[in-house]
């Protein structure tokens, strides 16, 4: 079985810097490629909204508000992707999902979801 997993956040002040890590992971998760991801968040009371997206071809697109001061990135492992986050402010507070296509032998898995790592970010 493949989860898939965020990790990364914490608290931390504004003018901070986090790095996110969205991981395939279970009995086979490290065979996997991760092919796309995109990056969520959902702040309380919000809806989530799409911060950061990379495609298999290398694409990247960003939210505007966070253009400039996040980076979505491959790992050398296939099976991880990151979202650096710098010049963080209070209204980066979310919990941050990613949602990820995978393929590997004999098995593809589109938009797999985790289930979220806690960014606070104080003023």
């Amino acid at each position: 079985q493949v989860q898939l997993e965020e990790s990364g956040g914490g608290l931390v002040q504004t003018g901070g810097s986090l790095r996110l890590s969205c991981a395939a992971s279970g009995s086979f998760g490290s065979t996997l490629t991760i092919d796309a991801v995109d990056w969520y968040r959902q702040a309380p009371g919000n809806e989530r909204e799409l911060v950061a997206s990379i495609r298999s071809d290398g694409t990247t697109n960003y939210t505007n508000s966070v253009k400039g001061r996040f980076i979505i990135s491959r790992g050398n492992a296939k099976n991880i992707m990151y979202l650096q986050m710098d010049s963080l402010k209070p209204e980066d507070t979310a919990v941050y999902y990613c949602h990820a296509d995978l393929s590997g032998p004999h098995v593809s898995i589109k938009n797999s979801r985790g289930r979220g790592t806690r960014v606070t970010v104080s003023s």
